[in-house]
């Protein structure tokens, strides 16, 4: 795969959500380094919203040329706190996503909605701050981790996904999230995931929608992009292309990768939310 550079191209930062890391979007990343972008897995500390998207504004901050943020998850929240203010950031791609409006919180939104598998499954572990307040570390039971969080991988999969888990702080699941960028205006591209069990279809249509995003519907778990690699790695190009960053330009392909990509969008529907 080639690309025609409208330069400077962009960097494309792809921040992991709670009880994952940044290993998980090896596939996404190697796609994309393979079509000549710079993508960086961004290692999210998972600590609160206000610290967590200080944390990766100041990364952004050291990134030269636009940057297009894509983020699972709780790193839905982090990066559209993160990117506002910041004229660098161009698209916003979520997978699976939170996208709160400023003072929301994903637990808040959760009793809103029916249907998550999340709750029961979550084990709390105390620990004290290096100020020596006290939290708790929020885990996925092991046992219930393939159900809840990734029911559409093969159960050894989740079981290792399950043993390397990062845990969540209580109080970035319960804390009010500060102003999002798709606020002000940034422009979104969502993937939704139609077997989700931790966040509910409904909630990242209505998170979605109300953010004029971009929708791709996937038959997908919570970790869609672990699932359904090949679509996550098409939003993000998707979106690099509707902002006029880079043109994709397909290198030639063999005929079984033809009708493997066939089959791959066959699965994926797009709807788009933005008002024509």
């Amino acid at each position: 795969m080639a690309i025609e550079r409208d330069e400077p191209r962009p960097t494309i930062v792809l921040v992991h959500g709670a009880w994952a890391d940044a290993t998980g979007f090896d596939r996404q990343i190697r796609a994309l380094q393979e079509r000549g972008f710079r993508a960086v897995g961004f290692a999210n500390p998972l600590r609160g919203i206000p610290g967590d998207a200080r944390y990766l504004a100041e990364f952004l901050r050291t990134l030269t040329g636009p940057i297009v943020l894509v983020g699972h998850s709780y790193g839905g929240v982090v990066i559209s706190v993160a990117a506002t203010g910041n004229q660098q950031v161009k698209a916003l791609v979520y997978l699976n996503g939170w996208l709160l409006d400023e003072g929301e919180s994903q637990m808040q939104l959760l009793e809103r909605f029916e249907g998550s598998l999340v709750g029961p499954a979550i084990r709390p572990v105390p620990y004290t701050r290096p100020d020596g307040s006290e939290d708790a570390d929020l885990y996925l039971d092991p046992e219930a981790f393939h159900d809840a969080f990734a029911a559409d991988v093969d159960g050894a999969t989740a079981t290792a996904m399950a043993a390397a888990q990062r845990p969540f702080a209580n109080a970035a699941f319960t804390g009010p999230s500060g102003v999002p960028a798709w606020k002000e205006g940034t422009p979104c591209w969502y993937l939704l995931g139609t077997q989700d069990k931790a966040i509910p279809p409904a909630l990242q249509r209505f998170m979605a929608e109300r953010a004029h995003a971009t929708i791709v519907e996937v038959p997908a778990s919570h970790v869609s992009f672990v699932s359904q690699p090949d679509a996550a790695t098409q939003l993000i190009l998707q979106a690099v292309d509707a902002t006029g960053l880079a043109t994709v330009v397909p290198a030639p392909r063999t005929g079984a990768e033809q009708a493997s990509d066939s089959a791959d969008r066959s699965t994926a529907t797009p709807q788009s939310a933005r008002p024509s």
